[in-house]
């Protein structure tokens, strides 16, 4: 994937459109700190800016892959375009981490990047964990690489309501005990 081109493509058409987005997944990590190999692009984008969303993927030549309630996923032709991931937001929570997110410079400088905060990358790190255990092992290394990279700006009461809802308290304690927040 031409991540720049399709960043500089994908958020113009943003702009344009008035649609609320952050990045989230492992450009997001990039972003902050905490490099990690991507492939697609993730973005949390509030529900009611699908259509939107999905029109202008449609003209760029994104096909629709699935949709359901909660995700929609493309997929281009083209290998440069790549793939892109939408996660819809609509409940409270995820409200909240969208207007909670960062504006970032991008390395270039030429736009700046909308990006989920740490502690909500790690929320959706915890979510994915928690719907598939089988990413356990891979989900806990990329939060512990998000605390490592920003481990003194971190809102730990924040992470934890993330780990409670998921019922993942006995994960939460052992991170706050393993980097230094008991």
């Amino acid at each position: 994937m031409d991540f720049p081109s399709v960043l500089d493509r994908l958020l113009e058409s943003f702009s344009q459109e008035g649609i609320r987005w952050a990045l989230t997944g492992g450009f997001a990590m990039g972003t902050l700190g905490a490099a990690r190999a991507t492939a697609d692009l993730d973005f949390l984008v509030h529900r009611d800016d699908m259509p939107r969303v999905h029109a202008r993927l449609e003209c760029l030549g994104y096909r629709r892959i699935h949709h359901s309630e909660n995700v929609s996923q493309y997929d281009h032709p083209e290998a440069a375009w790549g793939s892109l991931d939408f996660i819809h937001a609509f409940r409270p929570l995820a409200l909240e981490m969208l207007g909670r997110a960062l504006d970032k410079p991008r390395l270039e400088g030429r736009r700046m990047l909308r990006v989920l905060r740490p502690e909500d990358v790690i929320g959706m790190k915890v979510q994915a964990m928690a719907n598939n255990p089988a990413r356990r092992l891979r989900e806990l290394a990329d939060i512990e690489s998000l605390i490592e990279a920003n481990r003194d700006g971190l809102d730990w009461d924040l992470m934890k309501i993330y780990f409670n809802l998921f019922g993942l308290q006995v994960s939460y304690e052992d991170l706050k005990e393993r980097f230094g927040h008991a």
